[in-house]
């Protein structure tokens, strides 16, 4: 099995763009928060006083939900944490791996551009039209379309520098790209010997 460098401290547009990555994690903890705010009220006044909050539904899946979502996309993949699926990874050679990496973080660089442009289309055609969501409080729909671009654009942004790393190690056969840490080496199997 190979040894691959996991824990490469950030630098330059990497830990710049992981400050951003925090930023936005950090908000999309907060609109979490309120979420459960939001449905915990909802449902004691549904349940206690027979008088729903009618608003709830819309401000959770227009605003709070689309704020959870797109701005936790890039630092979840910073931190390796979106699912992979890893069995033959690390018994593979290792410039073959970093080429299929580029490859892939490549065509998801352009898949992401793509919907953060459509998203930035989308956000300035609601905000010129004045768009408003048709419910009982009739919000502006842009604020959901301009957080899909900002999550959209950090992702892109972090597959192109996962992009540039990945070719670099195939071209230098350097370990320059940060990879995920190898499957079943959690703290509680080594702990226990096993």
């Amino acid at each position: 099995m190979q040894n691959f460098t996991t824990d490469r401290p950030d630098t330059g547009i990497s830990a710049a763009l992981a400050r951003a990555e925090t930023a936005l994690v950090f908000l999309s903890g907060i609109a979490l928060a309120i979420i459960m705010v939001v449905v915990v009220t909802d449902v004691t006044m549904r349940y206690v006083l027979r008088s729903p909050l009618g608003w709830s539904y819309d401000l959770i899946g227009t605003y709070l939900m689309v704020c959870v979502f797109f701005f936790a996309l890039s630092d979840t993949l910073h931190q390796h944490g979106h699912i992979s699926i890893d069995i033959f990874a690390h018994a593979l050679p290792r410039r073959f791996t970093h080429a299929s990496l580029a490859v892939g973080y490549a065509l998801s660089s352009a898949l992401l551009a793509m919907i953060a442009w459509q998203a930035w289309y989308r956000t300035s055609a609601a905000f010129s039209a004045n768009n408003l969501i048709s419910a009982t409080v009739p919000w502006p729909t842009w604020p959901s379309y301009f957080m899909l671009c900002v999550g959209s654009a950090l992702i892109t942004l972090r597959c192109t520098l996962r992009t540039v790393a990945h070719a670099a190690s195939f071209v230098t056969g350097r370990e320059i790209a940060n990879m995920p840490p190898p499957p079943n080496t959690g703290p509680s199997e080594t702990e226990h010997g096993e």
